[in-house]
């Protein structure tokens, strides 16, 4: 939890404890349904919560701002900016029935009253978010061709809408085909700690014509 503390120092007496609640929580569930790996689940805000809270170093959403997180799993990256974010919407997705409810019982637990979690495929939801964030889904040409459909044309924030995601490793070959518009962020610009050595941020700006 320092981690958390000592990079978003501005939090609220609700966003703190809201944070707080999420180990304990998360370590139950774990016990019963593998969200998160077993040997990983002490690492908790360091590997999960402050890594989902790149993409708030990143942007700052504007209050009404709908996001899509497809393939949340457990709920990374969608319930820790759903705590930093209290008034963007979320859209949490997953194919796994029993990840999508331990998201219901963490989001319900902790009061998020601004997240939807429902457990379905993005191919199959048909909404429009001005941004669509993942944690190493997918390659990022499958993630395009499922998502754009649900890119938002009104433009609210102060970058255009688009993808945010979080990947690892050598990006070169995935990212070729954008080179002209996505951006690659290294998490080593925002976070010091060794983990985030080979941790990358991708934006690349989406336009829907439909």
């Amino acid at each position: 939890m320092k981690e958390i503390l000592h990079h978003f120092p501005a939090l609220s007496e609700r966003q703190t404890s809201q944070f707080e609640a999420l180990f304990p929580l998360y370590n139950e569930w774990n016990s019963r349904i593998n969200v998160i790996s077993r040997k990983d689940i002490n690492n908790l805000y360091l590997h999960h919560v402050l890594h989902s809270l790149a993409i708030a170093r990143f942007i700052k959403f504007t209050p009404g701002t709908a996001v899509m997180d497809v393939g949340t799993g457990g709920g990374f990256p969608g319930i820790p900016l759903a705590i930093l974010f209290p008034e963007t919407h979320f859209l949490l997705l997953d194919s796994i029935g029993k990840k999508i409810r331990v998201v219901r019982e963490v989001a319900d637990a902790i009061g998020l009253t601004n997240v939807e979690a429902i457990h379905s495929r993005a191919e199959e939801e048909k909404r429009r978010f001005h941004f669509v964030v993942s944690r190493a889904v997918m390659p990022l040409p499958q993630l395009i061709r499922i998502i754009r459909k649900n890119i938002a044309r009104e433009q609210i924030n102060a970058l255009p809408n688009g993808i945010i995601c979080l990947k690892g490793g050598n990006l070169a070959a995935e990212l070729h085909p954008y080179r002209q518009i996505a951006e690659e962020m290294p998490l080593t610009d925002y976070f010091s700690d060794p983990f985030f050595q080979t941790k990358k941020l991708v934006y690349l700006p989406l336009v829907n014509e439909k």
